[in-house]
C-alpha cells in the first residue's frame, strides 16, 4: 500500500478489496486515525489503476450524468440511501467519531461527491450495493477482473 500511494498508510484496518493478482485495491480505514483526526472514508481506494481510472472520470461530465440518474430515478436514490447506511454500518464496527456521525463518502445519500470513495465502496461491499459506484466503476477504463499492476504481488520491487 505504501508503494501504492507513496506515503505510510494511516489507520488501516484490513485490505477491504484486492486486485486478481492479490495487491490491494481497496482498504479500510480507522474513523479516527492515530493522531486523532476524524476520518470519514472507511473504504479508500489505493490501486493506482483504479485511482487514475476516477480521476479521469470526474474530470469529464460523467458526475453531472451520474447526479441526473441519482436524481431522476428513485430506485437508485433508494439503493443510494440504503448504500450510506451500509457504509456507516460497516464503520460504526470500528468505533464511534461524534464529528463525523452521519457522514459517509462520496457525496452521499444525496450527491455525487468523490468517485474515488465511491468506486471504493462498490469494490469492497460487492456489486449492486453502491449503484453509483457500480455505475462509475462500468464507465471507467479500469476492471477489477484484470490485473493492471506494476508490481509483484504483496507489493514487492
Amino acid at each position: 500500500m505504501r508503494a501504492q500511494l507513496g506515503r505510510p498508510m494511516r489507520g488501516v484496518v484490513g485490505i477491504a478489496a484486492r486486485c486478481v493478482c492479490g495487491n490491494p485495491t481497496v482498504v479500510a480505514t480507522e474513523p479516527r486515525l492515530p493522531d486523532g483526526t476524524p476520518f470519514p472514508t472507511f473504504y479508500y481506494l489505493t490501486h493506482p489503476g483504479a485511482t487514475a481510472a476516477m480521476s479521469a472520470l470526474e474530470a469529464t461530465q460523467v458526475m453531472r450524468e451520474l447526479s441526473e440518474v441519482l436524481e431522476d430515478d428513485a430506485d437508485v436514490a433508494a439503493a443510494y440511501a440504503a448504500a450510506h447506511e451500509a457504509y456507516l454500518s460497516d464503520r460504526a464496527v470500528y468505533g464511534e467519531v461524534p464529528e463525523i456521525e452521519g457522514i459517509s463518502a462520496g457525496g452521499m445519500p444525496t450527491r455525487v461527491k468523490c468517485l474515488h470513495a465511491l468506486a471504493g465502496h462498490a469494490l469492497a461491499a460487492g456489486p449492486g450495493v453502491n449503484p453509483i459506484g457500480d455505475l462509475a466503476l462500468e464507465r471507467g477504463d479500469w476492471s477489477p477482473q484484470r490485473c493492471t499492476c506494476a508490481q509483484p504481488r504483496g507489493g514487492a520491487a
